[in-house]
């Protein structure tokens, strides 16, 4: 199976970019694809063979799920890996990859997409989510 890839470049500092993507109380602030979602709900225990939660729901309360994984390698500043569906049968495994450039941080997601939804729904959708994280992390002042 071929995995989808997403990035951005975000005009931050590397170690502001590593906080708000790990930290819960930064997640809350951009994990959702579109304005009409939200992330009510995160979690986590950041360590290899921790877990993470994070619920992504409709705002008008029609529709909510649980994105959920556990951290397998964890590089600060560098790299993380954490699989999602376990609780499935299935292990799909995702792959962030954080390198300074010269416009700021480059945030490199590969993952193994799953068979449900046409892998260009699922790279728009993971795209979007990178995007409100760049918008997120380039506002965010400590």
């Amino acid at each position: 199976m071929e995995l989808i890839e997403v990035q951005t470049i975000v005009n931050a500092p590397l170690e502001r970019v590593w906080e708000c993507f790990n930290q819960s109380q930064h997640i809350l602030g951009w994990n959702f694809a579109s304005d009409d979602w939200h992330c009510p709900k995160a979690e986590s225990d950041f360590r290899v063979g921790g877990k993470f939660c994070n619920t992504m729901a409709a705002k008008d309360g029609s529709f909510s799920f649980d994105f959920w994984g556990i951290y397998r390698e964890i590089m600060p500043h560098q790299k993380l890996v954490f699989s999602l569906g376990e609780d499935l049968g299935e292990s799909r495994w995702v792959e962030v990859h954080f390198e300074d450039v010269v416009d700021g941080v480059r945030v490199l997601e590969r993952f193994v997409p799953e068979d449900q939804n046409a892998a260009e729904m699922q790279k728009q959708g993971w795209q979007m989510i990178l995007n409100n994280f760049k918008a997120y992390c380039e506002q965010y002042q400590d």
